[in-house]
């Protein structure tokens, strides 16, 4: 089950990528037969909170990272935005990881 292909992605609505991330959500806790109340007690979140979790109305990360747990799909997480692993930059040179980011440069006007 794919959360989201990133070629349809760029044609939904944020509101849209919501309803069918709730959808996939809604499916698989169907396909482990397992009730809304059961995925909600074991996630430490309210019933009502589930529910608007899988109708794509909302909802907070937090929620969705207890609820990913208790499926078995935590590492739905980890292609959202994967680390790269080897930088070719610093294959070149003798240089330290970056801290942190630089701001843009301005162009200047000749």
């Amino acid at each position: 089950m794919q959360i989201i292909s990133r070629a349809t992605s760029r044609l939904h609505t944020p509101e849209e990528l919501e309803q069918q991330l709730g959808e996939n959500l809604k499916r698989l806790r169907i396909s482990k037969n397992w009730e809304q109340k059961v995925v909600a007690e074991r996630a430490g979140i309210g019933l009502r909170t589930l529910r608007n979790l899988e109708l794509g109305n909302g909802s907070s990360l937090n929620t969705l990272i207890k609820v990913l747990r208790v499926l078995g799909r935590e590492s739905w997480l980890a292609t959202i935005a994967p680390v790269a692993t080897i930088d070719p930059l610093m294959l070149t040179r003798d240089a330290q990881p970056r801290q942190r980011a630089s701001k843009p440069r301005t162009k200047k006007l000749t």
